[in-house]
């Protein structure tokens, strides 16, 4: 399969990819000034007769080679994107409008509008490459959100499940054709366990990289909190079992397992479903070991296994002040980011870290805790009460250094 991997090739591929604007523009952009640079900086090597200098122009050449894409990732449970029509097979009447809610097209309509304008403004210059939802009905609300609404703009494409969640709720991931190649998805089911509802599929979804490489990419929503956390958790750690097996599947069959697992987990990071089950930890961090006294610092920093997952945010989420879902006046982390070991290898061309990753904090998402002070996400419901609000998540993300030679 061929991929572009120079400017030339790259230009040549836009169409079918479905490039955005802003994009185009930013890169046309970025081309001309390094060919200005070039032009401007080339005599002054040319004369040069000192072997110094000479390297200098040749490291000075091979970095204008390079295309850093820009490439965020981000996860957001939207908080119950309905349409407002019955499926005959689903328990959907509390978003009807005929329903307690009341329900209906133009608020329907204005919640597209604000997700769309919340993805945008998460990718600030650049549309971020992967969106992982949770929450999305139906085929016809990410159909509506990527083709009916502002997002329409940004070209999105989109994969999702079809669970078998009884309200009809499931996970889906949009992607940026001209970074991300769909080669396949495919929805995971977790065999309902005897004394709980069914719950929503896993969404796996592999694609090509413009580096050549294959990522995988798995969009999660394991089973809720409702009634007791402790009552329920049997039922999360049988889905993040699931997802384990999954997971190490591709770990033993690729030479380079790049794999991003995102969603909302209704669990912390200090929870067993991440922290015994799928083993995520915090990246491993660069510690100073004094040779001496008197000698200089020697840094040293122990390298991630790529056959491990790395969770970017575990070490944020310590923070009593940090979180993506605020309950009872407290902050949490049900929203997670986790990677394999080889994603935070800055040798690679395609890489992150724990420091690029964050919980979104747009104004607009956020609204007075008038109970328990400071701020709240600025939901779409309160109890059976309407806000006109966006959702009861706040969105997470991490940017990715791409790099074309």
């Amino acid at each position: 399969m061929f991929l572009p991997r120079s400017k030339r090739q790259i230009s040549q591929h836009k169409e079918e990819y479905g490039n955005s604007r802003k994009r185009t523009t930013v890169a046309m952009l970025f081309f001309t000034m390094n060919l200005i640079a070039v032009s401007f900086l080339a005599p002054s090597y040319v004369i040069a007769q000192d072997s110094h200098e000479r390297q200098s122009y040749h490291a000075t050449q091979a970095s204008f080679q390079q295309e850093r894409i820009p490439f965020r990732v981000v996860s957001w449970n939207i908080e119950n994107l309905f349409d407002t029509h019955h499926d005959s097979l689903k328990n959907d009447h509390e978003f009807l409008p005929d329903a307690m809610r009341h329900w209906n097209y133009s608020r329907y309509k204005k919640k597209l509008v604000d997700v769309a304008r919340v993805i945008t403004a998460i990718g600030e210059w650049s549309p971020p490459a992967l969106v992982g939802l949770c929450e999305v009905e139906n085929d016809t609300v990410l159909r509506d959100l990527t083709r009916r609404s502002p997002l329409k703009e940004l070209s999105y494409r989109y994969v999702m499940t079809n669970s078998p969640d009884l309200r009809g709720i499931d996970v889906a991931l949009l992607y940026q054709r001209d970074l991300f190649k769909l080669l396949s998805s495919r929805s995971i089911s977790i065999p309902p366990l005897k004394q709980y509802h069914p719950t929503r599929d896993l969404l796996h979804v592999s694609g090509l990289l413009l580096t050549g490489d294959t990522l995988d990419v798995f969009v999660c929503h394991l089973p809720s909190r409702s009634g007791e956390a402790k009552e329920s958790e049997p039922y999360r750690l049988y889905a993040a079992h699931i997802l384990r097996m999954e997971v190490d599947s591709i770990m033993n069959t690729r030479s380079l397992p790049q794999v991003i697992i995102m969603g909302d987990f209704n669990d912390y990071p200090t929870n067993q479903s991440i922290r015994k089950i799928l083993k995520a930890e915090a990246p491993p961090v660069t510690t100073n070991n004094l040779a001496s006294t008197t000698g200089p610092a020697n840094n040293s920093t122990v390298a991630p296994s790529s056959l491990k997952l790395y969770h970017l945010l575990a070490r944020k989420a310590k923070s009593k002040d940090f979180g993506s879902y605020k309950y009872r006046g407290e902050w949490g982390l049900l929203d997670h980011l986790i990677v394999s070991g080889a994603l935070l290898n800055q040798s690679s061309h395609f890489f992150t870290s724990e420091e690029k990753a964050n919980v979104c904090l747009l104004p607009f998402l956020l609204k007075d805790d008038e109970k328990y002070g400071d701020k709240e996400p600025f939901r779409t419901y309160k109890g059976m009460k309407y806000q006109g609000g966006i959702s009861d998540h706040l969105p997470i993300y991490t940017d990715f250094e791409l790099i074309l030679y």
